[in-house]
């Protein structure tokens, strides 16, 4: 066991068990500076960080896990990971040669887009350019209508011809998308089964994405096409190395808050665009439900914080079921409160200019991170981010780089002590970090503490724009929510935010550092399912929406008695995405069986959201879902002993500016008064004079403002 490996707070504490057995289970979570790893064995936690390796992130995978079993390693065990792999190929446009496929007419499609532009008065912004170039976007002679009608056959000898000019062109993947395909998917089909033929790696509209609107189907599908090669690559390389250390089973963190089989995660790797996040999301709610929910009789509101070392996560869940709930709605055109934890999902999502069509947790991120770069523009501004240092050359303080970062900034003014960073496993060159932040100090004019403390205002005032984004701009009032912070640098900026906005508390849950591992061990099985139907008016909706229903439900059941693993329990939820007739966009609302329930939900959500409904309107029904959730038995914390001595040995310093307090060695009832640092080794909580704190019987920290005179 290498010596970054250490027992985390529960390492002491008692756990419920695993089932009955004691196989090993570990999370996985892979961010752009560091990998980071929990391991539950069936009686307590094991943490662990590796730096990422971003030339090819299996390394630091393979490599973290490795040193977490230890060695002689005995015994099986299973691996949930949140992988970066599609994303960062999607960013960085080194995803595979890529075509597309469609039908003749429509190739440009992916070109013209929406109207919509993202920066209005910029006449001067480019977009970005297509995932697949002109060149490779062929045409073939077919036609169904609305009604689902062939108006023109598929011509096959014609689609020889097609895969004759790929291969010519040297061409690895290929993304199939006709005009309402979603309604008639045989020419599809018969065009991915003579591409597979060929060897080529195929996408195909109809089985990633049953819906209308056909430039988000099409982008989604390219999307997936481009980073699926990449995505299975990867998963070979991990498939090889895990089997020889004895891997029984192994998963995927998907965007939707659950996780995939790796070879349905190669096969629709854009559900894994927000594996990471998605992961933390879901490890922030498991803590939230334990410790929140119930406080003053009602259900938690929780906005996630996860501040890494690259970016910043934030989500808003406006309701955090109690634990042992299940699973709620399933996505939504328009971001809905999922239930049971699960966040609220949307299937309107972006990632890199590209519109993505899948359900995902409604999750936005920015480039602020512990190793934002601190910089300055033409005009001598100060800007912090979105550049990161990344594990290398990393900030100043590791030693490498000479970049001025966050975690440059937060050294110097005391809110990290050199010797503690991981433990005390890395010693941080604090006389660096100090020579990098005043040669940007002399560009300021200004003093080191001054320019470290613009710093740190400047990353707090773009998280702080995040945090607004999802609450206050979408109607939510911070006063009612409670922020959970996590990651390595979450802790440090957490209590400012939310003195910021008014948030009256901050929960930071046990291992902070780790947390998005924490998710993956927690995380259920989830595939969700939708089919566009388009019924207003007429004749009744209610048969053709219990026959979808049925066939989707029946497709759930026989792709989830393969994906999820013996003993989880089948959860099926279904919704309907809703809207007044003559509009644009849908509302997505549960359906419980009985469509007027469904339409009243639907009022009262429009009233909520914008500020009026229509009751004796028209409302279609433009999309079925249906959500399957397959829930297992999971790890989860029992309470940690009380004491007061433990408290007082807990107090390691303590000067005339801050008091530190040793994470591991406080116990439930003790209190926590600021200034003070909470140090442990893969995190750091600063709590101001203002902020007053209490270990729970989990082990959290609940930090609540109390303004002093």
């Amino acid at each position: 066991m290498t010596p970054y490996v250490r027992d985390s707070i529960l390492a002491t504490a008692a756990l419920k068990r695993f089932g009955q057995c004691e196989l090993m289970h570990i999370g996985v979570d892979t961010g752009g500076t560091f990998t980071d790893l929990l391991l539950w064995d069936g009686r307590r936690l094991r943490a662990h960080k590796v730096p990422s390796t971003p030339q090819d992130f299996s390394e630091g995978v393979l490599r973290g896990i490795a040193e977490i079993l230890g060695e002689p390693h005995t015994g099986a065990f299973d691996v949930t990971l949140s992988a970066t792999v599609a994303t960062n190929a999607l960013l960085e446009r080194k995803g595979a040669r890529t075509a597309l496929i469609t039908t003749r007419g429509f190739r440009d499609v992916l070109e013209i887009g929406r109207q919509t532009r993202p920066s209005l008065y910029d006449l001067l912004a480019d977009r970005p350019p297509p995932l697949v170039p002109r060149s490779l976007r062929l045409e073939v002679t077919e036609r169904i209508d609305a009604g689902k009608q062939v108006v023109r056959p598929l011509e096959v000898g014609e689609v020889e011809d097609v895969l004759d000019r790929l291969a010519e062109k040297n061409v690895e993947s290929v993304a199939i998308c006709l005009l309402f395909s979603f309604l008639h998917p045989q020419h599809e089909r018969l065009i991915a089964r003579a591409a597979r033929r060929r060897g080529l790696t195929v996408s195909v509209s109809s089985e990633l994405l049953a819906e209308f609107r056909e430039y988000e189907r099409t982008s989604t599908t390219v999307v997936n096409a481009y980073v699926a090669p990449i995505m299975q690559g990867y998963i070979r390389r991990i498939d090889r190395s895990l089997r020889t250390m004895g891997v029984r089973r192994w998963r995927i963190v998907q965007s939707n808050g659950g996780s995939l089989s790796p070879k349905s995660a190669g096969e629709q790797a854009v559900h894994t665009l927000l594996s990471g996040p998605a992961a933390g999301v879901i490890g922030a709610l498991s803590v939230a439900r334990l410790a929140l929910a119930g406080r003053r009789g009602e259900a938690a509101k929780v906005i996630t914080f996860d501040m890494g070392g690259t970016s910043t996560d934030v989500s808003l869940i406006a309701g955090a079921c109690a634990a042992g709930s299940t699973a709620g709605t399933a996505g939504s055109s328009r971001s809905a409160d999922a239930g049971a934890g699960a966040g609220a999902v949307t299937t309107e999502g972006s990632v890199a200019g590209c519109p993505v069509r899948v359900p995902m947790l409604d999750i936005h991120t920015v480039g602020a991170g512990g190793g934002s770069i601190a910089h300055l523009d033409a005009g001598g501004a100060l800007h912090v981010g979105p550049r990161s240092a990344g594990a290398r050359p990393g900030p100043a303080c590791y030693g490498v780089g000479d970049d001025v970062t966050v975690t440059d900034a937060n050294l110097i003014l005391g809110r990290i002590k050199p010797d503690r960073f991981l433990g005390g496993k890395i010693k941080l060159d604090a006389p660096r970090a100090e020579r990098a932040m005043r040669q940007l100090a002399r560009k300021l004019g200004t003093s080191v503490p001054a320019a470290a403390r613009s710093i740190i205002r400047i990353v707090g005032a773009n998280m702080e724009r995040a945090l607004r984004l999802i609450s206050i701009e979408r109607g939510h009032d911070p006063r009612e929510f409670t922020l959970v912070s996590f990651g390595g640098a979450g802790g440090l900026h957490a209590c400012e935010l939310a003195a910021a906005l008014h948030i009256p508390r901050v929960l930071i849950p046990f291992n902070p550092g780790v947390l998005s591992a924490w998710g993956g061990l927690v995380c259920d099985v989830v595939k969700d399912y939708s089919r566009t139907v388009m019924l207003s008016g007429g004749a009744d909706p209610q048969p053709r929406i219990r026959r979808v229903v049925r066939e989707l439900e029946g497709q759930a059941r026989r792709e989830m008695g393969r994906e999820a693993p013996r003993g989880a329990k089948l959860v099926l939820s279904r919704s309907l995405d809703l809207r007044y007739a003559g509009q644009a966009f849908e509302l997505n609302v549960p359906h419980a069986g009985k469509l007027r329930a469904a339409v009243e939900r639907f009022h009262a959500d429009h009233a909520r959201r914008y500020g009026h409904s229509d009751m004796n309107a028209v409302v279609e029904v433009v999309t079925v879902r249906v959500r399957a959730t397959g829930t297992m038995r999971k790890p989860a914390p029992q309470a940690i002993p009380r004491g007061a001595a433990d408290a007082r040995r807990a107090i390691c310093a303590k000067r005339s500016r801050m008091t530190l307090y040793d994470r591991e060695k406080l116990r439930a009832g003790n209190r926590l008064t600021g200034p003070a640092l909470v140090v442990e080794p893969f995190a750091t909580t600063w709590i101001p004079k203002e902020w007053r704190g209490t270990i729970d019987r989990w082990g959290n920290v609940l930090l609540e403002y109390r303004k002093t005179r």
